[in-house]
């Protein structure tokens, strides 16, 4: 059987190429690609080289429309056994092809042309081409003559030209060879026979009936020589005797011969017109010719030879020419019934030549999957020959089959693919379900493994260590699920032993191992942020915050945006980070020798990496590169350096072989088999680069950046700022966002601003002072100094620490232009500092509560300094201690009716001490006995140890108002009138004004803290005290209507005052305030009058001993007066004071107390006020503090 055969092939006239001498193999195919090119000849054209010697047996030759097909057989050819069968099976001419300068000797070209002509002995036309002949070549009389044709060396389109005259005389050459075979056939003296043929000697009978048969195989044979010469309608005639003759003789081998032929000669003269009429003949005389070579089949000649092969290449004919869609039903029955016939085939090579043909056939009814069986088949029968051509052949062929298969190298799909991949992502790169299933709709793994098998079988014997390590890396890559560990070891020994034949650097198309795909980009780290610049204004950031969940862009393009097709920015220059997870799902441990980013665009450099994988494992890796130029950066996937080899790994790739296993329509997801999580879907980003911009780095000086602190400790913190960029910052904004921002007490703005511009590898310090917050209940449950790590821990997560945010921008320029053409200014940053302050609970308050006291004072003789001048503390000992000292204790010289305490219990859970220091600040017009207005005093300090309470008490009475005003509750009144300016004394005071007050007094008393860690705040006592002071506040801030005090007479003690010795002083301090029994001691009474109204007042004085009796009334009195002590009406003037005088005589030595009241008639509304009483008409008792008198003895 012969290869692309069809029903025009007995037309066509078959001419063997022969290189001729050395040649370069590239000058011998373009040499015999121009010869192909003339394989029509139009009879009209070799009308001038064609001589007529006698009468031509062409009588009805179409010299206008007929034409020589030729058939050119490049290399040796072997003589065919069945060429008197079919004429078109002898080769009619040799065509050598020289080379002149590489055969410089002519005389032996034409020798040796000579010497390969003798192998074609059916040859009837000789020639040599000799192409590029030189001058002394050309004048070389031994050519002429002889069969050498040179071709002087010229342009491409006159050599064409000479080479078509050369053609058109060749043509015209067989035309006259044809006549004569023809004319030697009609003598009947040429003897015509088939392998077919007995070779045994025959009777008379048969001899009689070879004769006749003769007689119908010339005609037949004439009729071949007719097709040959382009005359069909002779042809037809002459087949037509034939057939008439076999058919008498039954010689029905050469029936369906001449029955084929008469089918070639009706197509020739009908010039390729078609129609159902002609259609149905042809397959009507084909069908005819089946069968008639079915019916010349001989048993005894079964072993030998068989007319099998005439019958399928007739099928094949009739198929090859019905071979179209509308007509595939029956093309597929004949080509069905031809494969059946290849069983009985007895060459190899005609079984080969069948399969071929079928495989062909099917293809081009886009029946691919039969044509890739019938492709295997032949595949099977080349890897039969144990020899490397075979092997060869039988690769090429299996990789034709791996389309149809779905197993095709990524290096054999052309750019339709690549398009067709890019559509159906264009949609934020989800696929589409048909796309899918088109991918992997095959479902027969087992097939494909066994083509891949085939294929590294073929590419090993073949010696291609190329392809074969691409099907390994199929094979393993696409069916690890089915292959046993023992398989994958073997596949990875092919891998190996391959890459260790190919050159290093060797690329492949198909990637192997690790499956690799898109894991996220890092969050874009707070440093790196990038914002747009406005430059209309002064806070050019403003209302251009960073876009996107991980991805900061300062541009918006003019189109409108493409879905869920994020926007990344890349600055030149600046290192950046893409996160791929890389997954081994098979038995073995995978070194990846490097792997990288790969990048198609020239603006990025990647950085590679090497990665170990163990086992059914996967991993999530970094991958990092530079831009180094404006642009976009399109990254499809990674380029892997592994078993030896350099690959692609695409992105896409995984993700379409994720989709279909999330459909099960793939084996296996290599990731959720190594480990890994399910991952939800990660698009690509249109990635732009843009021109290089400032980049401040931030740490913290002498830490890590995290500050422990406990409640209201406060401590400056210095943020280095440093620029790593390549352009300075000129532009810089400080502030604050966040929770708690109010515990970041002051920034230095001055020291950021003074340092602009700041130039590249310039640095700034910026102090800050940070007061931790008060935790609130649930933190501090959980925040104790024990655990202060899992309180820092919990901090960090509930981001309650305040944020440093810090804009900055490099020169106003612009960094690219857009597609308007319109400038956009450089972009700025944004750099955001977490403070990360964790704070832990330091001493908690227990309880607050407000204590008073009553203490009885002693009666002296000065009643202005209320103290003897010794016992004073502004004398000249006087300091800072001294008066700390006075205002803490309490002077027994002084009345101290009502004194009142705030209390506060402080509890100590952390690990450290605290000393604790209350301060109170007094304003000058406190009547603080204080020389400088607006000073601080501070308490002693109380130590609290770890795991202890402690007290600590506070005295209000100096924070007293001087004065009983009105305006004190009256802030928010009116002015219209004295009277509604009173009336806001009442019990109906608004809660605003009793917090204002409230507020006035927590302000000037603080709390601090010192611990050993060197550390100091402030407690918030707000609350508490606010807590503790809500109902009594009036109480504690302003003072009585009317003050009393009592002073003995005074006495002359002999001494001047001022000139008192120590000693003396001391002893004057002990004996002030003593009486002697039965002496009248003179006394006087002071009524301080401490509001701005003239009040009314009838005074009364009482005595009382130290069982609380009356001493001046009933039977048992024990001291006698002199003067008023009870009754007595007195007016006190405004903001002044008025005494009485009287006497005392004591009959009984021991202690007594005096006390003052006095009953005030017409209280006003601010009298009644104070006193918290609403009634008219009701009397207001006012009674002082006690004084105490201490009566001594007369002995």
């Amino acid at each position: 059987m012969e290869p692309d055969v069809s029903i025009e092939t007995s037309s066509m006239i078959r001419i063997a190429v022969v290189a001729i001498g050395h040649i370069p193999a590239r000058l011998f195919r373009d040499y015999t690609s121009a010869l192909l090119r003339h394989h029509t000849i139009s009879l009209a054209s070799i009308s001038s080289f064609y001589t007529q010697h006698h009468k031509s047996p062409f009588a009805n030759q179409p010299w206008d429309s007929g034409t020589l097909r030729l058939k050119f057989i490049v290399g040796a050819s072997p003589a065919s056994p069945w060429e008197d069968f079919q004429s078109n099976r002898k080769t009619m001419a040799v065509i050598g092809i020289a080379h002149c300068p590489s055969s410089p000797d002519l005389r032996n070209v034409n020798a040796l042309f000579h010497n390969a002509s003798k192998g074609y002995d059916s040859a009837l036309v000789r020639r040599c081409f000799a192409f590029s002949p030189a001058d002394h070549q050309l004048d070389d009389e031994s050519s002429k003559g002889s069969n050498l044709v040179l071709f002087p060396p010229a342009d491409r389109q006159t050599e064409e030209f000479h080479l078509q005259t050369m053609m058109q005389d060749v043509a015209a050459s067989l035309l006259m060879e044809f006549e004569k075979s023809v004319l030697k056939a009609e003598s009947g003296g040429s003897i015509l026979k088939t392998p077919l043929d007995s070779q045994a000697s025959l009777s008379s009978e048969e001899v009689i009936k070879a004769k006749k048969k003769r007689l119908g195989r010339a005609q037949k044979t004439i009729g071949d020589y007719c097709l040959l010469a382009g005359s069909p309608v002779d042809a037809d005639a002459h087949y037509s005797t034939a057939l008439e003759l076999a058919r008498l003789t039954g010689d029905f081998f050469w029936y369906a011969g001449a029955l084929e032929g008469s089918v070639c000669a009706l197509l020739i003269d009908r010039l390729g017109l078609r129609d159902p009429a002609l259609e149905e003949e042809v397959k009507f005389r084909y069908n005819s010719v089946i069968l008639h070579y079915r019916k010349s089949f001989i048993q005894d000649n079964a072993q030998r030879v068989s007319p099998l092969s005439f019958e399928l290449e007739a099928t094949l004919k009739l198929a090859r020419f019905l071979c179209r869609r509308e007509l595939a039903r029956e093309v597929v029955d004949l080509l069905t019934a031809a494969s059946d016939g290849a069983k009985s085939l007895i060459d190899a090579s005609d079984r080969l030549v069948l399969y071929v043909e079928i495989a062909r056939l099917f293809g081009t009814l886009g029946y691919h999957r039969k044509a890739a069986f019938f492709s295997r088949q032949v595949a099977q029968l080349y890897l039969q020959q144990e020899n490397r051509l075979a092997a060869i052949s039988a690769m090429q062929v299996l990789a034709m089959t791996t389309k149809a298969y779905r197993v095709q190298s990524r290096g054999s799909t052309g750019p339709s693919l690549s398009n067709e991949t890019g559509a159906v992502h264009s949609d934020g790169g989800k696929m589409h379900h048909h796309s899918i299933v088109s991918q992997f709709a095959s479902q027969w793994s087992t097939l494909q493994m066994v083509v891949l098998r085939e294929l590294l079988l073929s590419a090993v014997r073949a010696g291609d260590p190329l392809a074969a390590w691409s099907a390994a890396a199929r094979l393993l890559r696409s069916y690890y699920p089915l292959i046993t560990p023992a398989g994958q070891n073997g596949l990875l020994s092919a891998l190996t032993n391959s890459a260790e034949r190919l050159p290093s650097g060797t690329r492949s198309a198909d990637p192997a191992l690790p499956f690799i795909r898109l894991h996220s980009f890092p969050l874009h780290p707070s440093q790196m942020d990038i914002v747009k610049r406005n430059p209309a204004k002064e806070d050019w950031w403003t209302g251009a915050a960073p876009s996107g969940p991980f991805i900061y862009t300062p541009f918006s393009k003019g189109e409108p945006n493409n879905g869920n097709k994020q926007e990344l920015v890349w600055v030149v220059g600046e290192p950046v980070q893409v996160l791929v997870e890389l997954a081994n799902p098979c038995g073995f441990d995978l070194m990846v020798d490097s792997i990288y980013l790969s990048v198609h665009s020239d603006n990025f450099d990647a950085f590679p990496i090497s990665v170990n994988l163990p086992a059914n494992t996967s991993k999530v890796i970094t991958l990092s590169g530079i831009p180094t130029k404006l642009g976009q950066v399109n990254i499809p996937g990674c380029i892997v350096h592994c078993f030896g080899v350099i690959t692609e790994h695409l992105f896409k790739d995984v993700e379409n072989l994720l989709a279909g296993a999330a459909q099960g329509l793939v084996l296996s997801d290599p990731f959720r088999s190594s480990g890994s999580a399910k991952m939800k879907h990660i698009s690509f980003p249109n990635i732009s680069v843009i021109s290089p911009i400032p980049l401040l780095v931030s740490h913290f000086v002498g830490g890590d950046g995290s500050v422990i602190l406990y409640e209201g400790e406060i401590r400056d913190v210095w943020i280095s700022l440093a620029n790593a960029g390549t352009v300075p910052v000129e532009q810089a904004h400080i502030s604050l966002s966040g929770k708690n921002q109010d515990s970041v007490v002051s920034i230095s703005h001055e020291t950021l601003k003074s340092s602009l511009p700041l130039k590249p590898g310039s640095e700034v310090t910026i102090p800050i002072t940070v007061k931790a917050w008060q935790l609130g209940i649930t933190e501090s449950d959980n925040s104790t100094g024990r655990n202060a790590a899992g309180s820092a821990a919990r901090q960090v997560k509930d981001r309650s620490s305040p944020l440093l945010v810090i804009h900055y921008a490099g020169p106003l320029e612009s960094s690219r232009e857009t597609e308007n053409d319109k400038h956009v200014p450089s972009p700025g940053r944004r750099l955001v500092i977490p403070l990360n302050i964790c704070v832990l609970q330091g001493l908690s308050f227990v309880n607050a509560r407000l204590l008073s006291m009553e203490i009885p004072a002693l009666v002296g003789e000065n009643h202005q300094e209320l103290s003897h001048p010794g016992c004073s503390s502004t004398e000249e000992a006087s300091g800072s201690e001294r008066q700390t000292g006075k205002f803490i204790k309490i002077d027994p010289y002084r009345g101290s009716w009502g004194l009142q305490f705030l209390e506060l219990e402080l509890s100590n859970p952390t690990d450290v001490a605290f000393e604790i220091g209350v301060s109170v600040q007094f304003d000058s017009d406190t009547g603080s006995p204080v020389s400088s207005p607006g000073s601080e005093f501070d308490y002693p300090k109380t130590r609290i140890d770890r795991d202890y309470t402690s007290r600590v008490l506070i005295p209000l009475e100096h924070f007293k108002l001087p004065v009983l005003d009105g305006s004190f509750l009256a802030k928010d009144s009116s002015v219209s009138g004295a009277r509604s300016r009173i009336s806001s004394f009442s019990e109906k005071t608004t809660k605003a004004e009793v917090n204002a007050s409230i507020k006035n007094v927590i302000s000037k008393i603080k709390v601090r803290w010192q611990s050993g860690r060197n550390s100091s705040g402030e407690l918030n006592i707000k609350e508490a005290i606010q807590a503790a002071l809500q109902t009594t506040v009036m109480d504690v801030l302003l003072p009585d209507p009317l003050n009393f005090g009592f002073k003995l007479s005074k006495k002359d003690t002999g001494q001047s005052e001022d000139r008192m010795s120590p000693d003396e002083s001391v002893e004057a301090c002990s004996s002030i305030g003593s009486v002697v029994s039965h002496d009248m001691t003179p006394m006087e009474v002071f009524v301080r009058n401490n509001t701005k109204d003239m009040i009314r007042i009838r005074l009364s004085i009482a005595c009382r001993d130290v069982a609380g009796e009356n001493c001046f009334e009933g039977e048992k009195a024990t001291v006698l007066w002199a003067g008023v002590l009870s009754g007595i009406s007195m007016e006190v003037p405004p903001l002044k004071e008025i005494k009485h005088s009287f006497s005392l005589c004591f009959l009984v030595p021991g202690e007594y107390t005096l006390v003052a009241a006095a009953l005030i008639n017409d209280a006003n509304e601010l009298l009644r006020a104070r006193a918290k009483t609403n009634s008219i008409d009701e009397p207001i008792l006012c009674r002082g503090a006690p004084f105490r008198v201490q009566v001594k003895g007369s002995g």
